[in-house]
Protein backbone atom coordinates (compact mmCIF):
# COMPACT_ATOMS: atom_id res chain seq x y z
CA UNK A 1 0.00 0.00 0.00
CA UNK A 2 1.00 3.37 -0.48
CA UNK A 3 2.78 5.33 2.78
CA UNK A 4 -0.41 7.07 3.96
CA UNK A 5 0.95 10.52 6.20
CA UNK A 6 -0.24 11.71 8.80
CA UNK A 7 -0.81 15.70 7.15
CA UNK A 8 -0.13 15.86 3.94
CA UNK A 9 0.07 20.03 3.42
CA UNK A 10 -2.79 21.51 0.59
CA UNK A 11 -2.34 24.35 -1.51
CA UNK A 12 -4.67 25.47 -3.52
CA UNK A 13 -2.74 26.42 -6.93
CA UNK A 14 -2.66 30.16 -6.19
CA UNK A 15 0.34 30.17 -3.20
CA UNK A 16 3.26 31.05 -5.36
CA UNK A 17 1.54 33.13 -7.89
CA UNK A 18 0.36 35.64 -4.69
CA UNK A 19 4.44 35.36 -3.30
CA UNK A 20 5.49 36.30 -7.03
CA UNK A 21 2.78 39.02 -7.23
CA UNK A 22 4.01 40.45 -3.25
CA UNK A 23 7.89 40.66 -4.81
CA UNK A 24 6.25 42.73 -7.95
CA UNK A 25 4.56 44.91 -4.92
CA UNK A 26 8.04 45.24 -3.55
CA UNK A 27 6.77 45.11 -0.06
CA UNK A 28 8.11 41.87 1.59
CA UNK A 29 8.07 42.79 5.21
CA UNK A 30 5.65 42.65 7.41
CA UNK A 31 1.70 44.79 7.27
CA UNK A 32 1.73 44.77 3.31
CA UNK A 33 -0.94 44.16 1.06
CA UNK A 34 -1.27 40.78 1.53
CA UNK A 35 -1.25 41.06 5.20
CA UNK A 36 -3.71 43.74 5.17
CA UNK A 37 -5.98 41.36 3.07
CA UNK A 38 -5.59 38.35 5.46
CA UNK A 39 -6.32 40.86 8.61
CA UNK A 40 -9.49 41.92 6.58
CA UNK A 41 -10.70 38.57 5.99
CA UNK A 42 -10.30 37.33 9.61
CA UNK A 43 -11.93 40.56 10.79
CA UNK A 44 -15.06 39.79 8.86
CA UNK A 45 -15.23 36.54 8.97
CA UNK A 46 -14.78 36.36 13.14
CA UNK A 47 -16.85 39.90 13.22
CA UNK A 48 -13.53 41.07 15.41
CA UNK A 49 -12.57 44.67 15.29
CA UNK A 50 -9.01 44.02 15.18
CA UNK A 51 -6.57 40.79 13.61
CA UNK A 52 -2.98 40.97 13.82
CA UNK A 53 -1.34 38.42 11.89
CA UNK A 54 1.70 37.28 13.47
CA UNK A 55 4.69 34.60 12.90
CA UNK A 56 2.93 31.85 14.61
CA UNK A 57 0.63 31.17 16.76
CA UNK A 58 2.86 30.90 19.82
CA UNK A 59 3.69 34.65 19.31
CA UNK A 60 -0.26 35.22 19.04
CA UNK A 61 -0.32 33.81 22.65
CA UNK A 62 2.83 35.73 23.87
CA UNK A 63 1.44 38.78 22.37
CA UNK A 64 -1.54 38.16 24.50
CA UNK A 65 -0.05 37.67 27.52
CA UNK A 66 1.65 40.93 27.28
CA UNK A 67 -1.24 42.45 26.53
CA UNK A 68 -2.92 41.38 29.53
CA UNK A 69 0.05 42.99 31.34
CA UNK A 70 0.87 39.30 33.27
CA UNK A 71 3.13 39.65 36.31
CA UNK A 72 5.17 37.27 37.82
CA UNK A 73 3.22 35.30 40.10
CA UNK A 74 -0.33 35.93 38.35
CA UNK A 75 -2.19 32.51 37.95
CA UNK A 76 -3.61 31.88 34.73
CA UNK A 77 -6.12 28.55 34.04
CA UNK A 78 -5.87 26.22 31.38
CA UNK A 79 -6.17 22.27 30.91
CA UNK A 80 -3.32 20.37 31.19
CA UNK A 81 -4.13 18.82 27.69
CA UNK A 82 -2.87 21.12 24.98
CA UNK A 83 0.54 22.22 23.40
CA UNK A 84 3.10 24.00 25.03
CA UNK A 85 3.04 27.57 23.73
CA UNK A 86 -0.63 27.32 25.60
CA UNK A 87 1.61 27.46 29.09
CA UNK A 88 5.02 28.80 28.04
CA UNK A 89 3.30 32.05 26.72
CA UNK A 90 2.48 33.11 30.20
CA UNK A 91 5.60 30.90 31.95
CA UNK A 92 7.54 33.45 29.97
CA UNK A 93 5.92 36.33 32.08
CA UNK A 94 6.72 34.70 35.26
CA UNK A 95 3.20 33.92 35.56
CA UNK A 96 1.70 30.22 36.76
CA UNK A 97 -0.19 27.97 34.63
CA UNK A 98 -3.12 26.41 36.89
CA UNK A 99 -3.65 22.82 35.34
CA UNK A 100 -7.62 21.88 35.02
CA UNK A 101 -8.89 18.62 34.09
CA UNK A 102 -11.11 18.09 30.40
CA UNK A 103 -14.38 16.96 29.89
CA UNK A 104 -14.68 13.12 29.04
CA UNK A 105 -16.92 14.51 25.70
CA UNK A 106 -14.84 16.74 24.09
CA UNK A 107 -11.83 16.32 25.92
CA UNK A 108 -12.00 20.54 26.24
CA UNK A 109 -11.53 22.47 29.47
CA UNK A 110 -14.07 21.41 32.23
CA UNK A 111 -15.85 24.83 33.02
CA UNK A 112 -17.18 23.55 35.99
CA UNK A 113 -13.97 22.81 37.70
CA UNK A 114 -12.91 26.69 37.03
CA UNK A 115 -14.19 28.40 39.85
CA UNK A 116 -12.67 26.05 42.24
CA UNK A 117 -9.54 26.93 41.01
CA UNK A 118 -9.52 30.21 41.10
CA UNK A 119 -7.70 32.31 43.54
CA UNK A 120 -6.63 36.37 44.74
CA UNK A 121 -3.70 35.72 42.07
CA UNK A 122 -5.74 34.32 38.74
CA UNK A 123 -5.64 37.13 36.12
CA UNK A 124 -7.19 34.72 32.74
CA UNK A 125 -8.72 31.56 31.75
CA UNK A 126 -7.27 30.31 28.78
CA UNK A 127 -9.89 28.06 27.23
CA UNK A 128 -8.61 26.00 24.52
CA UNK A 129 -10.84 24.47 21.46
CA UNK A 130 -9.55 20.91 21.25
CA UNK A 131 -9.74 19.24 17.68
CA UNK A 132 -11.81 22.43 16.29
CA UNK A 133 -15.03 21.58 18.66
CA UNK A 134 -15.81 24.68 20.82
CA UNK A 135 -15.53 24.55 24.46
CA UNK A 136 -18.06 26.01 26.73
CA UNK A 137 -17.97 30.08 25.97
CA UNK A 138 -21.03 30.99 27.67
CA UNK A 139 -20.58 30.02 30.91
CA UNK A 140 -17.12 30.43 30.75
CA UNK A 141 -17.18 34.33 29.82
CA UNK A 142 -19.99 34.09 33.05
CA UNK A 143 -17.06 32.95 35.35
CA UNK A 144 -14.49 35.12 34.05
CA UNK A 145 -17.35 38.57 34.32
CA UNK A 146 -17.75 37.40 37.92
CA UNK A 147 -14.96 36.83 38.97
CA UNK A 148 -13.31 40.05 36.96
CA UNK A 149 -10.92 37.54 35.00
CA UNK A 150 -9.61 38.06 31.02
CA UNK A 151 -10.46 35.52 28.78
CA UNK A 152 -8.21 34.36 26.29
CA UNK A 153 -8.87 31.64 24.02
CA UNK A 154 -6.49 29.22 22.49
CA UNK A 155 -8.35 28.82 18.83
CA UNK A 156 -5.27 27.77 17.31
CA UNK A 157 -7.27 24.57 15.56
CA UNK A 158 -10.50 26.74 15.41
CA UNK A 159 -10.74 28.25 12.41
CA UNK A 160 -14.27 28.21 10.30
CA UNK A 161 -15.77 26.71 13.73
CA UNK A 162 -18.54 28.04 16.08
CA UNK A 163 -19.93 27.74 19.22
CA UNK A 164 -23.95 28.63 19.43
CA UNK A 165 -23.54 29.99 16.05
CA UNK A 166 -20.26 32.55 17.00
CA UNK A 167 -16.99 32.10 15.16
CA UNK A 168 -14.66 30.76 17.79
CA UNK A 169 -11.98 33.29 18.90
CA UNK A 170 -14.82 36.02 19.08
CA UNK A 171 -16.14 35.01 22.56
CA UNK A 172 -12.80 36.16 24.42
CA UNK A 173 -11.56 39.62 25.12
CA UNK A 174 -8.76 38.06 22.98
CA UNK A 175 -7.96 34.47 20.68
CA UNK A 176 -4.87 33.42 18.82
CA UNK A 177 -5.08 31.11 16.04
CA UNK A 178 -2.28 29.15 14.44
CA UNK A 179 -1.43 28.64 10.46
CA UNK A 180 0.59 26.10 11.11
CA UNK A 181 1.35 23.64 7.92
CA UNK A 182 -0.84 20.93 9.99
CA UNK A 183 -3.52 23.12 10.90
CA UNK A 184 -6.77 23.90 8.47
CA UNK A 185 -5.53 26.99 6.50
CA UNK A 186 -1.99 27.23 6.56
CA UNK A 187 1.09 29.25 5.68
CA UNK A 188 3.76 27.23 6.58
CA UNK A 189 4.35 28.56 10.05
CA UNK A 190 1.63 31.56 10.77
CA UNK A 191 -0.88 33.09 13.50
CA UNK A 192 -3.06 35.68 14.05
CA UNK A 193 -4.29 37.92 17.37
CA UNK A 194 -7.73 38.36 17.14
CA UNK A 195 -9.02 41.71 19.76
CA UNK A 196 -12.13 41.59 20.73
CA UNK A 197 -11.60 44.25 23.37
CA UNK A 198 -11.26 47.55 21.90
CA UNK A 199 -9.25 48.82 24.72
CA UNK A 200 -6.82 46.37 23.63
CA UNK A 201 -6.11 47.87 20.30
CA UNK A 202 -3.65 50.92 20.26
CA UNK A 203 -1.44 48.85 22.52
CA UNK A 204 -1.45 45.46 20.48
CA UNK A 205 -0.17 47.73 17.22
CA UNK A 206 2.42 48.79 19.31
CA UNK A 207 4.04 45.75 20.53
CA UNK A 208 3.01 44.39 17.36
CA UNK A 209 5.41 46.81 15.77
CA UNK A 210 8.49 46.04 18.16
CA UNK A 211 7.08 48.27 20.99
CA UNK A 212 6.97 51.60 18.85
CA UNK A 213 4.09 54.15 17.37
CA UNK A 214 4.50 53.03 14.12
CA UNK A 215 1.31 52.64 13.14
CA UNK A 216 0.55 56.54 14.03
CA UNK A 217 3.54 57.40 12.04
CA UNK A 218 2.01 55.79 9.03
CA UNK A 219 -1.00 57.43 9.59
CA UNK A 220 0.25 60.88 10.11
CA UNK A 221 -0.32 61.37 13.83
CA UNK A 222 3.34 61.78 14.64
CA UNK A 223 6.60 62.78 12.79
CA UNK A 224 8.69 60.39 13.37
CA UNK A 225 7.94 57.13 15.20
CA UNK A 226 9.89 55.97 18.62
CA UNK A 227 9.87 53.31 21.19
CA UNK A 228 7.15 54.03 23.32
CA UNK A 229 6.36 50.36 25.40
CA UNK A 230 7.59 46.68 25.46
CA UNK A 231 7.22 44.72 22.66
CA UNK A 232 9.11 42.36 19.24
CA UNK A 233 8.74 41.69 15.93
CA UNK A 234 5.42 39.60 16.14
CA UNK A 235 4.71 40.50 11.62
CA UNK A 236 5.10 37.54 9.00
CA UNK A 237 7.01 38.99 6.28
CA UNK A 238 4.28 39.52 3.67
CA UNK A 239 5.51 36.61 1.80
CA UNK A 240 4.15 34.56 4.39
CA UNK A 241 1.06 36.62 4.03
CA UNK A 242 0.50 36.34 0.25
CA UNK A 243 0.94 32.31 0.68
CA UNK A 244 -1.96 32.77 3.21
CA UNK A 245 -4.37 34.56 1.33
CA UNK A 246 -3.97 31.73 -1.24
CA UNK A 247 -5.73 29.70 1.81
CA UNK A 248 -8.20 32.19 2.94
CA UNK A 249 -9.72 32.69 0.14
CA UNK A 250 -10.73 28.91 -0.29
CA UNK A 251 -11.26 28.51 3.05
CA UNK A 252 -14.43 26.72 2.91
CA UNK A 253 -13.84 24.63 -0.02
CA UNK A 254 -10.84 23.47 2.39
CA UNK A 255 -13.21 23.14 5.42
CA UNK A 256 -15.67 20.87 3.59
CA UNK A 257 -13.23 18.66 2.15
CA UNK A 258 -11.79 18.25 5.85
CA UNK A 259 -15.78 17.77 6.87
CA UNK A 260 -16.05 14.87 4.03
CA UNK A 261 -13.51 13.13 5.08
CA UNK A 262 -14.42 13.68 8.84
CA UNK A 263 -17.68 12.37 8.27
CA UNK A 264 -16.70 9.27 6.08
CA UNK A 265 -14.41 8.40 9.18
CA UNK A 266 -17.14 9.06 11.94
CA UNK A 267 -19.82 6.64 10.00
CA UNK A 268 -17.10 3.69 9.03
CA UNK A 269 -15.95 3.19 12.88
CA UNK A 270 -19.88 3.75 13.83
CA UNK A 271 -20.01 -0.11 14.73
CA UNK A 272 -16.30 -0.21 16.16
CA UNK A 273 -17.67 2.21 19.47
CA UNK A 274 -21.32 -0.07 19.24
CA UNK A 275 -18.96 -2.76 19.68
CA UNK A 276 -17.11 -0.97 22.84
CA UNK A 277 -13.71 -1.39 21.15
CA UNK A 278 -13.38 2.94 20.39
CA UNK A 279 -14.87 5.77 21.29
CA UNK A 280 -15.30 8.29 18.28
CA UNK A 281 -15.67 12.06 18.75
CA UNK A 282 -18.38 13.77 20.17
CA UNK A 283 -19.37 17.29 18.77
CA UNK A 284 -22.28 18.58 21.23
CA UNK A 285 -24.95 19.87 18.84
CA UNK A 286 -24.39 23.46 20.07
CA UNK A 287 -21.09 23.43 18.25
CA UNK A 288 -19.86 23.73 14.78
CA UNK A 289 -16.78 22.14 14.24
CA UNK A 290 -14.07 22.06 11.56
CA UNK A 291 -12.62 18.85 10.53
CA UNK A 292 -9.39 19.72 12.23
CA UNK A 293 -8.50 16.43 13.31
CA UNK A 294 -10.29 12.80 13.72
CA UNK A 295 -9.54 10.96 16.62
CA UNK A 296 -10.35 7.90 18.17
CA UNK A 297 -10.10 6.35 21.95
CA UNK A 298 -8.70 2.87 22.45
CA UNK A 299 -9.82 0.88 25.17
CA UNK A 300 -6.32 1.79 26.56
CA UNK A 301 -2.55 2.63 26.60
CA UNK A 302 -1.11 -0.66 26.19
CA UNK A 303 -3.89 -1.46 22.53
CA UNK A 304 -3.34 2.00 21.46
CA UNK A 305 0.57 1.73 21.17
CA UNK A 306 -0.05 -1.45 19.12
CA UNK A 307 -2.50 0.18 16.91
CA UNK A 308 -0.51 3.22 16.27
CA UNK A 309 2.69 0.60 15.55
CA UNK A 310 0.32 -2.22 13.79
CA UNK A 311 -0.48 0.57 11.17
CA UNK A 312 2.70 1.95 11.06
CA UNK A 313 4.32 -1.49 10.41
CA UNK A 314 1.95 -3.70 8.44
CA UNK A 315 0.59 -0.85 6.27
CA UNK A 316 2.34 1.98 5.98
CA UNK A 317 -0.15 4.12 7.77
CA UNK A 318 1.06 7.07 9.90
CA UNK A 319 -1.21 7.97 12.62
CA UNK A 320 -0.08 9.60 15.88
CA UNK A 321 -1.08 10.07 19.48
CA UNK A 322 -1.41 13.57 20.87
CA UNK A 323 -0.33 16.24 23.84
CA UNK A 324 1.75 14.68 26.69
CA UNK A 325 -0.47 16.07 29.31
CA UNK A 326 1.55 19.36 30.86
CA UNK A 327 0.85 19.08 34.25
CA UNK A 328 3.57 16.18 34.56
CA UNK A 329 5.90 17.38 32.45
CA UNK A 330 9.57 18.36 33.76
CA UNK A 331 8.43 22.24 32.66
CA UNK A 332 4.63 21.65 34.10
CA UNK A 333 6.26 20.48 37.29
CA UNK A 334 8.36 23.46 37.67
CA UNK A 335 6.17 26.67 36.08
CA UNK A 336 2.86 25.47 36.94
CA UNK A 337 0.38 23.47 39.42
CA UNK A 338 -2.60 21.44 39.76
CA UNK A 339 -5.55 22.57 42.14
CA UNK A 340 -7.14 19.07 41.66
CA UNK A 341 -7.23 15.69 39.96
CA UNK A 342 -6.78 15.35 36.35
CA UNK A 343 -7.68 11.99 36.11
CA UNK A 344 -9.91 12.63 32.83
CA UNK A 345 -6.53 14.38 31.48
CA UNK A 346 -4.13 11.68 31.90
CA UNK A 347 -6.41 8.55 30.82
CA UNK A 348 -7.87 10.07 27.83
CA UNK A 349 -4.42 11.25 26.33
CA UNK A 350 -3.04 7.81 26.95
CA UNK A 351 -6.19 6.21 24.88
CA UNK A 352 -6.30 8.93 22.18
CA UNK A 353 -5.14 8.32 18.77
CA UNK A 354 -5.36 10.98 15.42
CA UNK A 355 -6.06 9.07 12.24
CA UNK A 356 -4.63 10.36 8.52
CA UNK A 357 -6.90 13.83 7.59
CA UNK A 358 -5.80 16.25 4.70
CA UNK A 359 -7.18 16.98 1.46
CA UNK A 360 -6.90 14.23 -0.91
CA UNK A 361 -6.66 11.58 1.42
CA UNK A 362 -10.31 10.81 0.11
CA UNK A 363 -8.45 8.91 -2.96
CA UNK A 364 -7.26 6.30 -0.39
CA UNK A 365 -9.47 6.45 2.49
CA UNK A 366 -11.37 3.58 1.59
CA UNK A 367 -8.44 1.73 2.11
CA UNK A 368 -7.26 3.25 5.30
CA UNK A 369 -10.43 2.74 6.75
CA UNK A 370 -10.22 -0.97 6.19
CA UNK A 371 -7.00 -1.66 7.43
CA UNK A 372 -8.06 0.02 10.50
CA UNK A 373 -11.03 -1.84 11.18
CA UNK A 374 -9.02 -4.94 10.22
CA UNK A 375 -6.22 -3.98 13.37
CA UNK A 376 -8.55 -2.42 15.97
CA UNK A 377 -10.39 -5.95 15.92
CA UNK A 378 -7.35 -7.62 16.09
CA UNK A 379 -5.41 -5.75 18.39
Amino acid sequence: MTAIPFNKPYLTGQELGYIKQADSNGHLSGNGPFSQKCQQWLENNIGAPKALLTQSGTSALEMAALLLDIQPGDEIIMPSYTFVSTANAFALRGAVPVFVDIRKDTLNLDETLIEAAITSKTKAIVPVHYAGVGCEMEPIMKIAEKHRLWVLEDAAHGIMASYKDKPLGKWGHLSAFSFHETKNIISGEGGALIVNDPQFIDRAEILWEKGTNRKKFLNGLVDKYSWVDIGSSFLPSDLIAAFLWAQMEKAQEITQYRLNIWNTYHQAFENLEKEGRVRRPIVPSNCEHNAHMYYLLMENHEKRNQFLENLKQKHNIQAVFHYIPLHNSPAGLKYGRSPGSLNNTVELSNRLVRLPLWVGLEKNQSSVIKKILLEVRRT
